[in-house]
């Protein structure tokens, strides 16, 4: 066999292309390897790796002149998953001394790996979306590293083989050894890996709180506490997820993509069954939180997609880093251009964000003098943007814990109560929009569907346009809070608004951006 061709795959944004890696062993010239086909630094040190790895391995390959293509030539090749496909692909041109292929047993298959040098097969990232393009392909089975395996495993319809080493996945393909293929209890894992180790019964007090944070994950608003130091603004927020519907698989894997290419996973924790809460430090960057980079990953907005951004002390953010999030908020994905190419990676998430009412955090408390001036306030609130704040559909006081509620032995309601009232309330939106996929609950609603579902009798109209007239509200609060009062009337299962839903809804406005600035 002068010539042999491995099927692999290049990981682009959150999405896999097909790769394949020709190794051609020539009659005459000098006795050397050449690797072409776009690669970057990492795949070109591939060369020496697999080198290395097939000598430690009591392997060989023909001492003829070696010249590797990754096609297609014009997509730039990154990262050392090549390493694997490249070396049984030398490895295979001499089958005299290695030892025979199976018939067809590369075409079946897509490898993916890095490698030591003893020949160990090392785990790389992005495995998920390599094994849905395999199948995609019509693959049988993938090959990939040991510690993926359980990652690769959750696709269905296709055989997920882990290697640990270059020499047992050349015998595998000999069919001289017998590896069994990864087999993953479904149910049992995604009922294992659902669970939650907080719950909301452990808030104590905070009423009125957790009840906008339920109106919020009803109906997919985003959501804004104010509240001073110790209140338990954090406290609450990471409990949010426990209160979201179950994901669905379809969201799991989509959002198990998205941390498979970032790297977040290890060979014990493989999959994301439980929906992702994502808090970034508010010295964050640009593209640390819109995603970024000469080769551009995941940042914290797409991490968080199918769960929970939370953004502690919003103000101490940077400006120019929060305008960065007006694109996911409104859109539900990120569009990235950079030299390397053109990626898009989505990011439907709930905005939940915490702040204090002024620089020193005690304006309004009860308890302690607020020191900050007027001039400070004004300054420290105009941090946010209008156009951000209009984005937020509630705005929730947050007042600190009396002692007798602290010591309190009575519980509030589980995380498991409130999700069921959620889960119903999304259920009725999933059957509202069905005919609209581009919509999947009340705050994606645009004018149109405002003007459709949310209709309001006499007596609701007079109490808005009372409100409006009285408070100054902007007539995107107007939209805003006819949406909220859409996603009341759902969680009490009625099919009309009503005046009291409205009163609630208006309620959830108090930092309006007209009464912000």
């Amino acid at each position: 066999m002068s010539l042999c061709c491995v099927y692999s795959g290049a990981v682009a944004g959150v999405e896999a292309i097909p790769v394949e890696v020709e190794v051609n062993a020539a009659d005459s010239g000098n006795i050397d390897i050449k690797l072409v086909g776009l690669p970057d630094a990492a795949v070109r040190e591939s060369v020496d790796r697999v080198v290395t790895a097939v000598k430690n391995s009591g392997l060989s390959w023909p001492k003829k002149p070696i010249t590797i293509n990754l096609a297609p030539a014009d997509l730039r090749k990154e990262g050392p998953s090549f390493d694997l496909p490249i070396a049984l692909g030398m490895v295979s041109l001499d089958e005299e001394r290695n030892g025979t292929l199976k018939e067809g047993a590369l075409d079946m298959c897509m490898v993916v790996g890095e490698l030591a040098l003893d020949g160990r097969v090392r785990p790389i990232k992005g495995v998920l979306p390599l094994t849905l393009e395999a199948k995609k392909q019509g693959k049988k089975a993938v090959l990939v590293p040991k510690e993926n395996a359980l990652e690769a495993s959750i696709v269905e319809g296709i055989y997920v083989y882990g290697i640990e080493n270059l020499r047992q996945a050349y015998e595998l393909l000999c069919g001289e050894k017998s590896v069994s293929p990864e087999k993953l209890d479904r149910e049992a894992f995604f009922a294992a890996q659902s669970h939650y180790a907080i719950d909301f019964d452990e808030v104590k007090g905070q009423a009125h709180a957790k009840r906008a944070l339920e109106v919020a994950m009803a109906g997919g608003h985003n959501m804004l506490m104010l509240g001073s130091p110790g209140t338990g603004k954090s406290m609450l927020a990471k409990r949010l997820t426990t209160i979201l519907p179950k994901m669905t698989e379809s969201e799991a894997i989509e959002t198990t993509k998205i941390h498979s290419v970032a790297g977040l996973f290890d060979g014990k924790n493989g999959f994301l069954a439980t929906r992702p809460f994502r808090s970034p430090h508010h010295t964050i960057s640009d593209a640390g939180l819109l995603g970024g980079s000469s080769h551009p990953t995941p940042g914290e907005v797409s991490l968080a997609h199918n769960g929970i951004l939370f953004l502690d002390e919003l103000p101490e953010f940077r400006r120019s880093t929060l305008e960065v999030l007006r694109q996911p908020l409104e859109d539900g994905k990120v569009t990235i251009s950079r030299a390397a190419g053109k990626f898009t990676f989505p990011s439907r998430f709930s905005l939940v964000a915490a702040m204090n009412p002024c620089p020193c955090g005690y304006l309004g408390d009860p308890s302690r003098e607020c020191r900050c001036s007027p001039n400070q306030i004004e300054k420290y609130r105009q941090r946010i943007s209008g156009p951000l704040l209009d984005r937020i559909d509630l705005h929730v006081d947050v007042p600190a814990v009396n002692y007798k509620e602290l010591r309190s032995e009575k519980t509030g309601e589980s995380s498991e109560v409130i999700r069921e009232r959620v889960d119903e309330a999304r259920q009725i939106q999933l059957q509202r929009f069905v005919s609209d996929p581009d919509i999947n609950c009340n705050a994606d609603m645009g004018s149109r569907q405002v003007a459709k579902h949310c209709w309001l009798d006499k007596r609701s109209e007079r109490m808005l346009e009372q409100a409006m007239e009285s408070l100054n509200f902007s007539a995107r609060a107007h939209d805003r809070i006819l949406k909220v009062s859409r996603t009341l009337a759902d969680l009490e299962g009625h099919l009309e608004i009503k005046e009291v839903h409205v009163m609630e809804a208006i309620q959830y406005r108090t930092l309006d951006r007209n009464l912000w600035v």
